[in-house]
């Protein structure tokens, strides 16, 4: 009986280039053995090095002494009578080195037309070679490859590296074959996980689409219940209705027939009787009574109720509309949407103001859709990771998608913007805010002609029409713009000659139709007609000196409209009836005493001198305004605002004091306005630069700053507020006018203020 068995033989892969590293590679020179100059020898030590470092050693270590120390261990070993080549050769390296050129010659490819040289590849032009086939030269479209070119290294055999320059280089091609097989498979690997990648997203799509469309059938399911059951209850209620109405019917039939019956008894039980009568008056009798029962059944005879019911129609086009209205309860919503072509568009952000991002739907195949209704969401973060909260989206129904939002403080933002809860193109979105607000809009030159101003010096804008009337003080006239600043025409009149006018206002009751200008030199009030020029009113006062500015209160039913003009030479505001002229009151600032409850440095001065005279002298400096600017009226408040002593005053419609707003830093206010959306703004000038200063009129803090970076301001005067949010200032140091967008959040009420170092003062009267 014969056994058979079997061995299970464990094969080991041996990387080549590893194992020549590694056990045919001199240690000291890291050059590859061979049978020439690095002939591998067998030290006393049984280390192996080549030849050719052995020379090099002992001519530079052991010229005299005979002997020399092995490069790897440091043993000392003598050199033999017949010198280095006296030293036996490793045999052990040797066999190794047949070994590997034999599987060498094996697994290398050969050339064709050469089977003993090693082919060659050019990575740089991609071409297959042999040493042979060349000639020694590897030439190229662009030059050639030459034998001892400056690009071999100590690394490279020298069959290969003399094909090695600056602009080309050749490795062997199984080498080549390697690296390219490993690009091969890790690109394909690659493929493979994005593959898989995808097809999870879109098994993923797949299950998302099966469950919306499940939810889908029971929300039709459940709608289409409930106008079944309203139909069904309905037709209860008819049905019932109709049952009603005919047992009300049949029930007075029915007693009619009991009753016809009854008299029928009656009547067949009397016939009886007279049958069996004899005598000829009881059948008499009998006779006259059935004539009166015969007069009385006249009224049985006619049924007491109809038999008509009938369904009617209250609206007979109900069935009609019915089935419209049901045709109009709802569809099914689908997109074509496609979320990586998706674009998002968005112009430099800048802080405190609401920004816009304009998301463009596109479908599959590049198609811009003009629905809208995707599921679209949109989230801004931080640097530090913080959700913003203000983001608000609107959905255009035209295959647009804007995305508004508020960022209060300068930095680094990312935008995410999901469709279908899956990425749009470039997304996230990094983007810098800036708190750098420039105009969007400049009209105006130094100069006579439509686009000529000379030192403008105020402005006013009618709310109703979007025109703006700015006073070009120097050539003594009113340029009229339009809303987007361009020139419409001129309004001339003799109460703007003498290039002195700086005040201008529009009459609050004539529908804008007309407007009121101060002259400083003339001392006069004119009340000018906007569509011919001509002068409809005017006044002045004994007691004017330097009126620079005015502005027009629209009072109650109870009272009437005033005209306020600030008086620099008086420091004083006086208030004057619009239809008469006639003075009303006057406004100065408040007594030391109504402020000194939060400021205390007039009174320390004061009493620091102790002396009667110094304090009367203080009282009739602070009872008028110094360097009086501006004055206007906050809309829809009717709060009266003094631009003074490089403070905002604040005073309600009867001139009583309020509060004031005052900065720390050097300068003043010089035009000043106030909008219905609760902001208030004032132009500044100080040593160095001019802005404008939004405030918080509430709480009188700093809300947002449009500073002159790029577009720098000189000497910036009146300004006006748009109803939509656009602010327009006069810059008399570039002889322009200037409009800047959305100044301050529409969201800025349900969102959170943001306070400056501005301090408010209030106190009451």
């Amino acid at each position: 009986m014969t056994t058979s068995s079997s061995t299970l033989v464990e094969t080991v892969s041996i990387d080549y280039e590893d194992f020549n590293e590694s056990f045919l590679t001199c240690g000291t020179c890291l050059c590859m053995y061979d049978g020439s100059e690095h002939t591998p020898k067998l030290l006393p030590c049984s280390h192996t090095v080549c030849l050719q470092c052995l020379d090099r050693i002992i001519a530079t270590f052991a010229r005299d002494s005979g002997q020399f120390r092995c490069p790897i261990c440091r043993e000392l070993i003598t050199i033999p009578r017949g010198g280095i080549q006296a030293l036996p050769p490793s045999f052990l390296v040797n066999q190794l080195l047949d070994l590997m050129a034999k599987q060498r010659r094996e697994i290398v490819p050969k050339c064709s037309n050469h089977p003993n040289q090693e082919l060659l590849f050019c990575e740089t032009c991609d071409k297959v070679f042999c040493n042979q086939c060349t000639g020694g030269n590897h030439e190229t479209s662009s030059g050639f490859l030459s034998e001892g070119s400056d690009g071999s290294n100590s690394s490279t055999p020298k069959h290969i590296s003399k094909f090695i320059s600056n602009d080309h280089t050749v490795i062997p091609f199984a080498i080549a074959i390697k690296r390219m097989s490993e690009i091969l498979i890790y690109k394909a690997n690659e493929c493979t996980s994005k593959l898989n990648d995808a097809c999870d997203a879109v098994n993923l799509e797949v299950d998302n689409l099966d469950r919306n469309a499940n939810e889908a059938y029971n929300a039709v399911n459940r709608e289409f219940k409930l106008v079944s059951e309203a139909l069904e209850a309905e037709r209860k209620d008819v049905m019932e209705a109709v049952k009603k109405a005919r047992d009300e019917k049949k029930k007075v039939l029915e007693e009619q027939l009991s009753l016809i019956n009854s008299e029928k008894t009656k009547v067949e039980a009397d016939i009886k009787a007279s049958q069996q009568q004899i005598e000829v008056r009881s059948i008499t009798k009998k006779i006259a009574d059935l004539n009166c029962k015969l007069d009385a059944l006249s009224m049985l005879s006619e049924p007491r109720e109809n038999s008509f019911i009938e369904f009617h129609l209250n609206n007979k086009k109900v069935s009609e509309g019915l089935t419209k209205l049901l045709s109009t309860l709802g569809s099914i919503k689908t997109s074509k949407t496609f979320p990586s072509l998706c674009l998002v568009t968005m112009n430099s952000p800048i802080a405190h103001i609401e920004n816009l991002a304009k998301v463009q739907a596109i479908d599959y195949n590049g198609s811009v859709q003009s629905l809208g209704g995707d599921p679209i969401s949109a989230t801004v973060w931080d640097s530090s990771g913080n959700e913003i909260k203000s983001v608000h989206l609107k959905d255009n129904c035209d295959g647009t998608y804007d995305i508004c939002f508020t960022l209060h403080l300068v930095g680094t933002y990312c935008l995410k913007v999901l469709i279908f809860g899956r990425p749009i193109k470039d997304m996230p979105l990094f983007f810098d805010v800036n708190d750098h607000n420039p105009p969007t809009l400049s009209f105006g030159s130094r100069g006579t002609k439509e686009k000529g101003f000379m030192q403008p010096c105020n402005v006013a804008v009618d709310t109703s029409h979007g025109n703006v009337y700015v006073i070009d003080t120097g050539n003594s006239r009113i340029k009229v713009l339009s809303e987007n600043l361009n020139f419409v025409r001129h309004i001339t009149n003799e109460g703007l000659e003498g290039r002195s006018v700086t005040g201008i206002c529009l009459n609050g009751r004539t529908s804008c139709k007309s407007l009121f200008v101060i002259n400083w030199r003339t001392k006069t009030v004119t009340e000018l007609s906007i569509s011919s020029g001509e002068t409809l009113f005017s006044f002045t006062h004994q007691d004017f000196q330097e009126p620079i500015d005015l502005a027009y209160w629209k009072a109650s039913e109870e009272e009437d409209d005033k005209i306020l003009v600030a008086d620099n030479g008086l420091g004083t505001i006086l208030v004057f009836d619009a239809k008469s002229g006639e003075i009303s009151f006057s406004i100065k600032p408040p007594f030391p005493s109504a402020i000194a409850a939060s400021s205390n440095k007039a009174k320390k001065s004061i009493v620091s001198k102790n002396n009667a005279n110094n304090i009367n002298n203080c009282q009739n400096r602070i009872e008028r305004f110094r360097d009086l600017t501006a004055v206007c009226v906050a809309p829809s408040r009717g709060d009266i605002l003094v631009a003074a002593n490089s403070n905002i005053f604040i005073f309600d419609g009867r001139g009583s004091y309020l509060r004031k707003i005052e900065t720390s830093e050097k300068g003043r206010f010089v035009g000043v306005a106030a909008d219905s959306f609760g902001f208030l703004l004032a132009t500044r000038s100080e040593k160095a630069k001019s802005f404008i200063q939004v405030f918080d009129f509430d709480k009188g803090t700093q809300y947002s700053i449009i500073d002159s970076y790029g577009s720098k301001m000189k000497r910036p005067t009146g300004l006006a507020v748009f109803p939509n949010k656009h602010v327009l200032v006069v810059d008399i140091g570039n002889d322009c006018v200037k409009k800047y967008s959305e100044i301050y959040d529409f969201w800025f009420f349900s969102s959170d203020r943001w306070d400056k170092n501005i301090d408010l003062e209030t106190t009451q009267n």
